[in-house]
């Protein structure tokens, strides 16, 4: 009798198969630069260059994510239906699977956005002697030959120095191969990756989450594969960065927790959010407000150590705080509830009369967005009783997205993994899955509306098949619909047993 296949292979191949017409897709709809070789390859060109070749592109793409989301869905599904008395995969498994859905995005064209490409522009740019935090890439000639995004031609980069010395150092040695760039961006990314997976469970575990579920969501999401393995965004440094800082000051290796975080936030300053729960940890569930001002300052101390040496290597960054804040917000998103609603305002305004364009609406409820996310950050620091400080970060950089002028897919991941480490009651959990499946479809219809090459699919016929698509997956079968419901999920994410809600309770603070 043959042996069953092994947890890794039997959900690891689906999986497989759904990133491989992914990869396929992203040879005719990715984006490549227009002096890169595989432009000439004749599988490319037939993809880039008939009506049919990108219409199956596009196809390959929305079909590749419908297997993939639906090989997370039936995953999830054994997973979270598992009796507490059942032993749980081994985590080299759960591994196994990460490795066999990322496979095929490896080497693939980047997917989704063209952010990459900007990175290895503002590399040549640093190379020249430029600091990119105060110069646009126009200085540098090709550099739309290169791949990078015309909307930020002029503007300066809002990345903080380790990454502007990463920047340099991979368009430094790839030169002038800017798809070779991109690949070692990936590979940048996916250590930022790694660092998640790594440290999701050392938090699950301490806060009596079981550590399998915990990276099913945190880690194995679709939008993790999309945005940060075939994306390539230098968020998933960030985040892994900022993972780890909250895990090693959990453990109450607490100075080496706030360096990593203050390394965080020299890749992208908006992990500074996490830094003051750092100091929480450090100070302890029973410290009083003394002792949390000292573990703040200390905390400080680390930061502008850190900051301090970054800078003396990289001289250079002077400008990313003004970068941060301005570069990001010169972008309107629908996904931005603060600038839809103030877009939305703004349109009324302008029609009846009140004002000449949807400009002061959408700066007020911008503004308003900010100003009362900050409050919430602060309150969260200042009242961080009845729950982690960990889960306070999570709330705080929720709070900071959702609020914000600016909402990008990935941004979800700022905080979803550590909601995956700290748990999740039914109701949330469902909406992290629905959210996971929104942010799915908005792949989709990014990928197949946006992309440089010969044919655009009507966008109202785009969304309709993504939509449709989709829909079928979650609805697929029992296992689906009882995960969507909630039927599957008695307790979520949550501790089940003494030994796990014990845990929880010893990283809970009192009131």
């Amino acid at each position: 009798m043959s042996r069953p296949p092994s947890f890794a292979v039997r959900h690891g191949l689906p999986g497989l198969v759904g990133s491989a017409l992914i990869a396929v897709g992203a040879l005719g709809i990715g984006w490549l630069p227009l002096t890169s070789n595989m432009l000439a390859n004749p599988l490319v060109s037939t993809l880039r260059g008939t009506l049919g070749g990108s219409l199956a592109a596009r196809a390959f793409v929305i079909i590749g994510l419908a297997v993939l989301l639906q090989a997370w869905l039936l995953l999830g599904s054994e997973l979270l239906a598992r009796e507490e008395h059942h032993t749980a995969p081994p985590m080299r498994s759960i591994f196994g699977v990460l490795a066999f859905w990322s496979a095929p995005l490896l080497l693939a064209p980047p997917m989704f956005s063209r952010d990459v490409y900007s990175y290895y522009v503002q590399g040549r740019v640093f190379g020249e002697g430029f600091d990119p935090t105060t110069t646009g890439i126009d200085v540098i000639p090709g550099w739309f030959e290169d791949g990078a995004d015309p909307m930020w031609v002029e503007s300066p980069t809002p990345y903080g120095p380790l990454f502007l010395l990463i920047e340099r150092s991979v368009s430094g040695f790839v030169h002038p191969n800017a798809y070779l760039g991109a690949l070692a961006f990936r590979f940048v990314a996916v250590i930022g990756v790694g660092l998640i997976a790594y440290y999701v469970p050392v938090l699950a575990r301490m806060h009596g989450v079981d550590v399998d579920r915990a990276l099913w969501l945190g880690v194995l999401n679709p939008i993790i594969l999309m945005h940060f393995v075939s994306g390539a965004h230098n968020d998933a440094l960030m985040v892994g960065l900022v993972v780890m800082g909250l895990a090693l000051a959990a453990q109450q290796r607490c100075i080496w927790g706030a360096v990593a975080v203050s390394l965080a936030v020299t890749v992208k300053p908006i992990a500074l959010i996490a830094l003051p729960f750092v100091g929480l940890l450090w100070a302890g569930r029973e410290g009083r407000w003394s002792d949390r001002i000292r573990s703040w300052f200390f905390a400080g101390i680390a930061l502008l150590s850190t900051l301090a040496c970054v800078f003396l290597v990289a001289d250079a960054g002077r400008g990313v705080i003004s970068a941060a804040f301005g570069t990001p917000a010169g972008v309107l998103t629908w996904l931005s509830p603060t600038t839809a609603i103030g877009k939305i305002v703004g349109l009324l305004t302008t029609w009846v009369g009140l004002t000449d364009d949807a400009t002061p609406a959408l700066n007020v409820f911008r503004v308003a967005g900010t100003v009362a996310a900050l409050v919430i950050v602060v309150v969260l620091i200042l009242r961080p009783g009845g729950r982690s400080p960990v889960r306070g970060a999570a709330l705080a950089l929720a709070a900071v997205v959702v609020l914000g002028p600016v909402v990008q897919p990935w941004y979800l991941l700022w905080f979803l993994p550590l909601f995956a480490a700290t748990g999740l009651t039914v109701r949330e959990l469902r909406a992290a899955v629905i959210l996971t499946a929104g942010f799915t479809v908005h792949g989709m219809i990014e990928s197949s509306t946006n992309a440089d090459n010969l044919a655009d699919v009507a966008d109202i016929i785009t969304y309709v098949v993504a939509f449709a698509v989709v829909i079928v997956v979650l609805l697929a079968s029992p296992r689906e619909r009882r995960l969507i419901l909630g039927s599957d999920t008695p307790r979520g994410l949550l501790p089940a047993t003494d030994t796990q809600r014990d845990r929880a309770a010893a990283m809970t603070w009192p009131p």
